[in-house]
């Protein structure tokens, strides 16, 4: 399967026509993509998922071949492997080692969008950015208190962290003062940290469907 790809780089800041992805699959290496939606007529814009490697884009095209009205920009300077969409469902239809590792990665992007529906529909802002956190928290195993990685997110802009979750800067920018004041979180904030993950599990009200994703 190695052989079908192509290995490519993309340069931080990188915007990706969404009509390029119709044809070609891309599995990241190194680095970070911010998939987003902006809306045409408002500008809003919400961003669906921060991917770093071992993840692939666009999923929801490879599936039904449509075009895909997203927008992935370049985070960081980018290392990924690229193969056409035809190539890949082949293998899906071909192969049943390759659906036994893609199969329960799409069900976690299906799920992964079903729970940011679900926190804009049911959740208020504090909890949907404790949820935010918490799920790109990679606990400590050797101790209870932190410092707890946060993975992906770490470094992102308060504008960045309020189209994860449906809010503006001005909010998110008091919710993570108060979540650091409690000494829940700490870091500059280009490097945040998790401290106390059980008060931060508390602030997400622990209804996370699945483990943490590391």
């Amino acid at each position: 399967m190695l052989g079908h790809f192509q290995l490519e780089t993309w340069n931080r800041g990188t915007l990706v026509e969404p009509s390029s992805l119709i044809e070609r699959f891309h599995l990241i290496l190194e680095g970070r993509v911010k998939i987003e939606y902006i809306d045409a007529e408002s500008g809003d814009q919400v961003i669906l998922f921060i991917m770093g490697p071992g993840e692939g884009f666009d999923v929801i095209t490879l599936l039904d071949g449509q075009p895909h009205s997203i927008t992935p920009v370049v985070l960081d300077d980018l290392l990924l492997l690229t193969t056409s969409m035809q190539t890949v469902r082949e293998w899906i239809n071909r192969y049943p080692e390759f659906n036994r590792n893609f199969l329960p990665y799409l069900g976690e992007q299906m799920r992964a969008l079903e729970e940011l529906a679900m926190d804009l529909a049911t959740k208020d802002t504090a909890t949907r950015l404790a949820r935010l956190i918490l799920r790109h928290t990679i606990p400590d195993s050797t101790s209870e208190k932190g410092p707890h990685t946060v993975r992906l997110i770490h470094d992102l802009s308060h504008d960045a962290l309020a189209h994860m979750i449906g809010s503006t800067r001005q909010v998110v920018n008091r919710h993570l003062q108060a979540l650091r004041h409690k000494g829940i979180l700490a870091g500059q904030t280009r490097h945040r940290v998790v401290m106390e993950l059980e008060a931060l599990k508390l602030k997400a009200e622990k209804f996370l469907s699945h483990d943490f994703r590391i």
